[in-house]
């Protein structure tokens, strides 16, 4: 049900609007009462604990005491984050439970993950050379924006395949390591390479820049832990996959999306937010920060602050600082700065601590595609404002929670290679 429910927040447009993100809340409050009965009805309720749990209800709490001391430049846009702040962590909890159980959910998971990549990547591929201007052909969203997928801005569709792609992939590898799977792997890998050729399609620099971001870690880590024999055929393998994810974005490209990647870090000339303006965003961000240290404007009351401080001409209004990090430190201060600030180091240190062990076992390596797919949002969010789409966040929240978890390892099947898929 947990991810029948972001899927169907994914396709709502990224849940952005009112109806949307409310449907996702309930759904998420009602998957979570699911469990908690379920688990009463077998007499056995087992919290898998992290360390994130600590850092996430801090600032949960920061946020409440910002709203109920009337801290906040805008109690109505404070209450509606630590609403969707409360549907994230839900989620985060309720898979942290759920897929913690044993291996074998997990690898369900992968599995359904993959499907899911690779018919969002068809469809908006199919929607880009069909009908580039309207969502599923009908629904032209009033004001405006570049439509890719179910999202209305392009850069939001990338981070969802950041976090979502490199699960598929280090899924497909895990697989690929015994000799039985290896012809379903190389079945499966073609729609997988449409997933990778959509990121550049979107025409996102900054999913661009994200998605290369993940293979470098990704090769990195194989890298440093695989056998040395293994190396050279990973090495191939990555390579030639690369390789073909790029030349079926150079032959599906009608030309002006080559033309707009080539500006990625060019300051002036962009059809949207350009690259000076997101660092003047940055810069004003951190001057209310400045001005209030301590606990910030209040969560979600940027867009009520901001404009005593904008420092360029602009006729847009800017509801976010493109910048997630920025933006929080000017909502929350120096406390929820740190608060985020230890979560990431938590982060790091579960999601690629004894990598070598982990990688033993195919559901290591699926939470390793998640670790890597979180990174991914996290670089590019230096630029953007995913973690402010409610589906993007969601799934991030389940991808942070697979990423970190301890997975208890099954006994194998007589004869069953370890870490393959029964």
């Amino acid at each position: 049900m947990l991810i029948l429910t972001l899927a169907l927040g994914t396709l709502a447009f990224g849940a952005v609007q009112a109806w949307a993100w409310g449907a996702l809340i309930v759904l998420s409050a009602t998957a979570l009462v699911l469990w908690a009965m379920g688990s009463a009805r077998q007499d056995t309720i087992s919290i898998a604990w992290t360390p994130l749990y600590l850092p996430a209800g801090a600032f949960l709490l920061l946020a409440l005491a910002q709203y109920f001391s009337h801290a906040t430049a805008d109690a109505i846009s404070t209450r509606e984050s630590l609403i969707k702040l409360a549907a994230d962590l839900i989620i985060f909890v309720l898979a942290t439970q759920l897929w913690s159980a044993g291996s074998r959910p997990l690898r369900r998971f992968a599995l359904t993950i993959t499907i899911l990549t690779c018919a969002l990547a068809l469809f908006a591929m199919l929607q880009f050379f069909s009908e580039p201007a309207t969502i599923y052909g009908f629904v032209k969203p009033r004001w405006g924006g570049w439509i890719f997928g179910p999202y209305v801005n392009h850069n939001h569709y990338a981070g969802l395949m950041e976090m979502l792609i490199p699960i598929a992939i280090c899924w497909l590898i895990a697989l690929w390591r015994q000799p039985r799977y290896r012809r379903r792997v190389a079945a499966a890998a073609f729609p997988v390479l449409i997933a990778l050729a959509s990121v550049p399609l979107s025409g996102s620099r900054g999913g661009l820049v994200s998605l290369v971001v993940e293979v470098v870690l990704l090769a990195v880590i194989l890298w440093r832990h695989l056998p040395g024999a293994r190396h050279r055929r990973a090495a191939v393998v990555g390579a030639l996959s690369i390789a073909a994810a790029t030349a079926m974005f150079l032959w599906l490209d009608p030309g002006q999306l080559s033309q707009r990647l080539r500006t990625v870090t060019d300051v002036h000339r962009a059809p949207e937010a350009t690259l000076g303006e997101r660092q003047l965003l940055t810069r004003d961000a951190l001057h209310i920060f400045a001005e209030h240290p301590l606990l910030g404007t209040g969560l979600g009351s940027f867009a009520t602050v901001y404009p005593r401080y904008r420092s360029f001409p602009s006729d847009l209004e800017w509801d976010h600082a493109h910048d997630d990090y920025a933006e929080a430190f000017a909502e929350t201060g120096v406390v929820g700065g740190a608060l985020i600030l230890a979560a990431l180091g938590l982060f790091v240190t579960g999601a690629f601590s004894h990598l070598r062990q982990r990688l033993d076992s195919t559901s290591g390596w699926i939470r390793l595609g998640a670790a890597i797919g979180c990174c991914g949002l996290l670089i590019h969010s230096l630029a953007d404002f995913n973690l402010h789409i409610p589906a993007n966040a969601a799934w991030f929240s389940l991808c942070a929670a697979i990423a970190v978890g301890s997975c208890k390892t099954e006994p194998e099947r007589a004869g069953q290679p370890r870490g393959v898929a029964s």
